[in-house]
């Protein structure tokens, strides 16, 4: 299969869409590049979705155009584009068997009868499911319906692959599984450029190369995962991409301070009012650099871990600690404390714009 591959990328040029006057995909400018797997992640309404649907060619940009391969597809209907794509609800036919399914865009694409066979098998056995190509839909798990639907789009060979929240609808053990099984698509499919919609971070975190976090319609921020986790470019990213601490702080001649507390902090130090960043993993219990105190407001068992929540003159500082043989109790008083290598500063308000 790899060797009929088109070499293949995505570009956005100021890509706008509106319904009825409403902008929901605001001036994007982004590159997949040939062969990247590029996750859009942000809550639902932020524009992720209709920016894969217009890869797609299922909505028209009210401006900006896209392309593929260097290829403007703009005006090209959904199935010129040469496109597979997965979607969360699968969306196979019921009365057809899986093999069927599988065959179904090659159909529509006039392979030779001849060849369709071959490709529906070497699909199949891509995802795991050669022993399934008999059975229909109702016959199989969750999980194989979601192998099935990837297999489909994998049958035309394509040069993109679009995910649009492809394990959203699948438990916490098979999406698990799953995501084991995209990467290792990706693995042996390294010329196929992927763009993953999703609004969990665990999923972006794991299988893409770069994500380009979406909020309001606008692109806020791209990175690789390192990047974005550790050194976030604004106040959304640092919250949607991994949960973090925000803490309201000043920054003049003495330094950065919280409230009364003067902090360390090893990176650079923005010249006005600030927001510091600190993971909820990297916040210890006792004395150390940085400390704050404060009470306990709750506090969660969450198997390997225990999460605290305490506020701090206000302020809330979340704690993910290793599991604790004595946990404190709602309304103790703690100390808390970071390393200063652990603190990212960043400009208050600053957006991706």
């Amino acid at each position: 299969m790899k060797g009929d591959i088109p070499f293949r990328g995505i570009r956005f040029d100021s890509v706008t869409v509106a319904y009825d006057g409403n902008v929901v995909l605001d001036s994007l400018d982004l590159t997949v590049e040939p062969g990247e797997v590029m996750a859009l992640l942000g809550p639902s309404g932020s524009g992720k979705t209709t920016a894969l649907r217009a890869v797609a060619g299922f909505v028209r940009p009210a401006s900006g155009r896209v392309f593929l391969g260097g290829r403007d597809v703009t005006d090209l209907p959904p199935y010129r584009r040469g496109i597979g794509m997965v979607v969360q609800q699968y969306a196979l036919f019921p009365h057809m068997r899986v093999e069927e399914n599988v065959a179904f865009g090659l159909k529509a694409q006039k392979v030779p009868r001849g060849e369709i066979r071959g490709r529906v098998a070497e699909a199949l056995e891509m995802t795991g499911m050669a022993a399934y190509g008999r059975r229909y839909p109702r016959e199989l798990s969750g999980g194989q319906q979601q192998r099935v639907a990837i297999a489909r789009a994998l049958a035309i060979r394509p040069g993109v692959l679009l995910l649009d929240e492809p394990l959203s609808a699948l438990d916490a053990r098979l999406r698990s599984g799953m995501l084991a099984e995209l990467a290792r698509l990706h693995r042996e499919l390294p010329e196929v450029s992927i763009l993953y919609v999703t609004h969990d971070q665990v999923e972006a975190l794991t299988l893409a190369d770069r994500i380009a976090v979406m909020d309001r319609a606008r692109l806020r921020a791209c990175g690789t995962p390192r990047e974005l986790y550790r050194a976030p470019a604004n106040e959304f990213t640092a919250s949607f991409v991994g949960g973090a601490n925000l803490l309201p702080v000043t920054v003049g001649e003495q330094g950065v301070r919280f409230g009364e507390r003067r902090l360390e902090v090893s990176g650079p130090v923005p010249e006005e009012a600030a927001v510091l960043c600190v993971r909820p993993h990297l916040v210890g219990l006792g004395d150390g650099p940085n400390r704050i105190s404060g009470t306990v407001r709750e506090i969660q068992w969450r198997g390997a871990t225990h999460r605290l929540y305490v506020e701090v003159d206000g302020h809330r500082v979340i704690a993910d600690l290793r599991e604790l043989k004595e946990p404190p109790a709602h309304g103790d008083e703690v100390t808390l404390h970071f390393s200063p290598d652990d603190a990212v500063l960043l400009t208050a308000g600053a957006r991706h714009d």
